[in-house]
């Protein structure tokens, strides 16, 4: 099948970014993502196995993705996840292999994960404070995460990053603090202001940190900030302290970046999905498992793509009154409308 990097949406944006979430549990129950106590699980007969992960990743950098990301829920639940790596790190078109995590088993996978040919890491890291992870995100292992972050710098990744969703009343004045951990360690760390998807129930506004807030603590104890110009499809916005420490904000909530999204998203049980905030889904899982063959699958992608006209985060952005997207009994009747089904 040829490749083929010239099909774009309606809007005109290419698909080059395709999030994998390998598995929807969690070891974390993080209050913006999963702060409810019970959750509906996709059926384990659902999930789609390593093989089928393979092939649809192959049908997806023939249609020009090069970038591949797995996530979860937490993706190192997923046994043996190297050899799912080994796999995917085969295809000759694939230009990056990514990983987003909360850190918590890195520290036993680093290596493998590496060896087998992963590129890039990214850990979540939402507080310095043991005592705040354990009320917010109802886990004690905060040193493990820490141990997960030492344990990935000294594996020999391309890179490894910082995730942190900045929340008011949670972690604002934990940026400085967060910022100075991550430029010691010679990382780089990207904030991100908390939005109203997916299992975030008890999302509002006022909980929102803004882009120009995050800019403006950290300029009154830095000095200037320099916004670097750089590729317009990345989700981050660079900038740069006057000692060379660089960091990214992602301000999804207060300036969407719907206009160059690039990206979608694959639930665990093959469902994909073309914007975080997309209602409707394509089921990949029943025509893998009904026989159709690579270029029918190929077909149904460009299709649904072509047509792709959402701007999810944008929309909301222009909503008068704007509260959490969904609330509990909307997330139950469909499991992959949460943040932890469809992969952040």
């Amino acid at each position: 099948m040829p490749r083929d990097a010239s099909f774009r949406d309606a809007y005109g944006r290419p698909l080059r970014n395709l999030r994998i979430s390998v598995t929807d549990r969690c070891n974390m129950r993080c209050r913006y993502c999963m702060p409810e106590a019970e959750y509906v699980w996709l059926p384990r007969q659902s999930i789609l196995s390593f093989e089928e992960i393979d092939r649809l990743a192959g049908i997806f950098l023939d249609l020009g993705v090069r970038k591949l990301r797995l996530t979860g829920g937490e993706p190192l639940l997923r046994h043996d996840l190297s050899a799912l790596v080994r796999r995917l790190a085969t295809h000759p078109a694939l230009g990056d292999l990514a990983l987003t995590t909360n850190g918590i088993l890195l520290a036993r996978h680093a290596d493998a994960l590496r060896s087998a040919g992963l590129r890039r890491v990214t850990v979540s890291l939402d507080t310095l404070r043991p005592e705040r992870m354990a009320s917010f995100a109802r886990t004690a292992r905060h040193g493990e995460v820490l141990e997960g972050i030492t344990a990935g710098t000294a594996a020999g990744f391309d890179s490894v990053k910082l995730n942190t969703v900045v929340m008011r009343g949670y972690n604002e004045d934990e940026l400085l603090d967060l910022l100075e951990f991550a430029r010691v360690r010679g990382l780089e760390i990207r904030f991100i202001e908390y939005m109203d998807v997916g299992g975030a129930t008890q999302w509002d506004m006022g909980q929102v940190v803004s882009r120009d807030e995050i800019l403006a603590a950290i300029a009154a104890r830095h000095g200037p900030v320099q916004a670097l110009e750089e590729h317009a499809w990345a989700p981050a916005e660079r900038f740069r302290l006057a000692d060379g420490t660089t960091f990214g904000v992602i301000a999804s909530t207060t300036a969407p970046f719907c206009r160059t999204c690039d990206r979608a998203r694959l639930t665990a049980d093959g469902t994909l999905f073309l914007c975080l905030y997309g209602e409707r889904g394509l089921d990949l899982r029943e025509l893998l498992r009904g026989g159709a063959s690579d270029p029918e699958i190929a077909v149904r992608v460009r299709e649904v793509w072509a047509s792709r006209t959402d701007r999810g985060a944008e929309d909301r952005a222009g909503l008068d009154r704007r509260g959490a997207l969904y609330q509990i009994d909307g997330l139950r009747a469909d499991p992959r409308r949460e943040m932890h089904t469809r992969g952040g």
